[in-house]
């Protein structure tokens, strides 16, 4: 992956930043001589002092962790786990919650793609072109709906600068990645330029990415073009990424406005099916600017629009099948109005709009139009002791399924939601060194589309699923607790949380019951007299498990820690970095476990640094899971060792960094407990076996 250069000043309004503010357990409020803070983004409201409560990857740390795919780069953060659906495709869990519950935002904008709908659908960001990454755990669904009950998470690419990144003579700066891998044979690179003075700013990024089939750690069997194969590679796992992305920002006295295009594409391979390729595009564009410093009333104001243009072909063999498209704007208003005693805070206006469709044998959902508007206040008070905030949302959500015109399965129908969401925080510092936090939020989320509306085979789940047309709001009350106390080098932090769902929208198997993937067709019996196809009907003889969009009430409970101890430090540094979390979730309807919920996890890295050189080994290990509910497949537990180097070699005017990292060192087969594949075709989807990536980061 490649970075920019850090920008000289870090100016105070930035979205994810505030959402991490309000409801994360880890927030801390940091006074002179406390805790030092680790700024992920510049406080929204202004206080330096406050500490933003939000796990960030950025520079040598996220290059050195970057793997393919957004899910698996943040795997292993406390909390955070993955979809993994192969080395393609996977989005981040976060607290056991995935899906429509973790919001991903892009420069904290929407970002539009079908990777919600389903597992194989890859994330249209690629770990290569981010500059930054920001994990907050916990609702956020104050500032971003519904879709943020579980967490945020928000990639930040710079295309559009909100603040000069040279001074008034101007300058040059740029960075070029080039990568190499042996576990999938990866050849990658990236680069970016930037240009500017302190009245504009330019930027320009592109980032290519080619991979074969990912090492496993055992032999598998490959059917795919026709012949039979057995190897240690995970079939039909390559992918080619290429992309980029132009911006600019304009400067004034008091604020800025800019403006991006993007582009991503992906072809790869799907890992469920030997011979199926989805072939992806994604087109993004994007405008903001800010007015600061104003009097009166309001002293910020700022505004964000941005449109996405997706679509996907899932392609078998030669032959384009379904087509996937989804088409949506984004708009965000935001004032910060002016202190009132103690009180700072703002007020916001989201709209969003988007259209959805897909066309071919596959099109579990039908065509769909989703509308929302919402507005929102967050306000806080400050004291000497610590910080109280509180604040709401409103939302009105119309989802309108306009059926298909191929297919006659899909029923138009349009549904109205009215969601509500509210927190309250607290922040106390005890001493100069610790720090309590606690915050409550009730969220409600309206149902998505295929939730409602869904009636057709889904590949990724090997099953016929079933929207309900008839479901309600989903309704969750959320409180988390935590501690955190450092002293130099050496800090701890431990959060615990519970998330309790009155009508958690789950996809529950229906026991004993099968669908022919063509009609439908509910228990299909094979002809006898003609193998192959249904005896009722005629059709191809094809069952599928029926799975149906159901409201549950539902029970998250978990705890989180993460510490790092300095062992020593004199010219060279020692540090000892501890995580570990666990969470359990329970479907209190049925008295079973949810599905594809992370085990509990430890992990340990010692990292050594002397000049320009920086060592770590490390090692994570994930316990069995049993506790799955019908229909899953229970998972053994496993330890992932993993190592890196780096050197830097500096002159006056250009940078350079070589870099290795090495997973799975022990060549461990694991299987993951939260991807759906170790369900629905084991064994073929087994963890990446040992790999080695080396590479070179040059900056100037």
């Amino acid at each position: 992956m490649f970075t920019m250069k850090i920008k000289k000043k870090q100016y105070l309004f930035q979205p994810v930043g505030l959402a991490a503010l309000l409801l994360s357990s880890q927030a801390v409020y940091a006074q002179v001589n406390t805790l030092s803070p680790v700024n992920v983004t510049a406080n929204p409201l202004g206080a330096s002092e406050l500490l933003v409560p939000a796990q960030q990857y950025s520079g040598e740390d996220l290059l050195l962790r970057s793997k393919s795919t957004l899910g698996e780069t943040l795997d292993g953060t406390p909390g955070v786990s993955s979809t993994y659906f192969g080395p393609n495709a996977s989005r981040p869990i976060i607290r056991g919650q995935d899906g429509d519950r973790i919001r991903i935002l892009n420069n904290g904008g929407a970002l539009l793609d079908a990777s919600n709908l389903s597992y194989d659908h890859a994330v249209t960001v690629d770990p290569i072109s981010i500059e930054r990454i920001e994990v907050i755990r916990g609702p956020s669904a104050l500032l971003y709906g519904g879709s943020a009950v579980g967490g945020v998470v928000n990639v930040i690419d710079n295309r559009i600068s909100d603040s000069p990144v040279f001074d008034e003579d101007g300058g040059v700066s740029g960075k070029l990645n080039i990568g190499l891998g042996t576990g999938n044979r990866e050849k990658s690179t990236g680069a970016l330029l930037e240009t500017g003075s302190d009245r504009y700013a330019l930027h320009v990024d592109a980032f290519n990415r080619d991979t074969g089939d990912v090492n496993a750690p055992v032999s598998l069997a490959c059917t795919k073009g026709g012949s039979f194969t057995v190897s240690q590679q995970i079939c039909n796992s390559g992918s080619k990424v290429h992309g980029g992305g132009i911006g600019g920002s304009v400067f004034f006295d008091q604020g800025y406005l800019g403006a991006s295009v993007a582009t991503y594409r992906s072809i790869y391979g799907t890992v469920a099916e030997d011979n199926v390729m989805i072939d992806m595009r994604s087109n993004r564009a994007a405008i903001e600017g800010e007015w600061r410093n104003l009097g009166g009333l309001i002293r910020t104001f700022k505004a964000q629009l941005s449109h996405s243009d997706y679509i996907h072909t899932e392609i078998q063999g030669q032959t384009p099948g379904t087509v996937f498209k989804n088409k949506g704007s984004d708009l965000r208003i935001e004032a910060l109005h002016s202190r009132l005693g103690n009180f700072d805070g703002l007020l916001g206006f989201q709209a969003q709009a988007s259209r959805f469709s897909a066309d071919g044998s596959e099109a579990f959902a039908p065509y769909s139009r989703t509308a929302q508007q919402a507005a929102f206040l967050y306000e806080e008070y400050a004291a000497s002791w610590g910080k109280l905030s509180f604040g709401g949302r409103l939302e009105s959500v119309t989802v309108t399924s306009f059926g298909n015109p191929v297919l006659a399965k899909f029923v138009p129908a349009s549904r109205n939601f009215k969601p509500g969401s509210y927190a309250l925080g607290s922040l106390l510092n005890v001493t100069s060194r610790w720090q309590l936090t606690s915050n409550l939020a009730y969220t409600e989320r309206a149902p998505k589309d295929y939730e409602l509306f869904a009636n057709g085979p889904h590949v990724a789940t090997k099953g016929y699923e079933l929207g309900d047309s008839a479901l309600a709001k989903e309704r969750s009350t959320q409180f988390d607790i935590g501690a955190a106390w450092k002293s130099g080098a050496n800090a701890f932090a431990v959060n615990a949380y519970l998330s309790n769902f009155k009508n958690y929208i789950g996809v529950v198997q229906s026991a004993g019951v099968t669908r022919n993937s063509g009609d439908g067709e509910v228990n299909p019996v094979e002809d006898p007299a003609n193998p192959g196809f249904s005896q009722a009907t005629g059709r191809e003889f094809d069952p599928l498990n029926e799975f149906r969009y159901q409201q549950i009430r539902a029970r998250f409970t978990g705890l989180e820690a993460s510490g790092n101890i300095r062992l020593f430090s004199n010219v060279s540094t020692l540090d000892l970095a501890l995580r570990a979390d666990v969470v359990r979730a329970n479907n209190l309807s049925s008295d079973q476990p949810l599905s594809r919920i992370a085990p509990a996890r430890v992990g340990a890295t010692l990292k050594y640094a002397s000049g320009p050189l920086s060592t770590s080994l490390g090692v994570d290990q994930i316990a069995a899971q049993h506790r799955v509910p019908f229909g899953d497949r229970a998972t053994d537990a496993y330890a992932l060792w993993n190592a890196t180097i780096g050197y830097r070699i500096k002159s006056s005017s250009t940078q350079l960094l070589w870099y290795a990292r090495l997973d799975n060192i022990t060549n461990q087969l694991a299987y993951s407990s939260t991807s759906v594949l170790t369900s629905t075709v084991f064994p073929k989807a087994p963890l990446p076996g040992r790999s080695v990536k080396v590479g070179l980061q040059a900056s100037f």
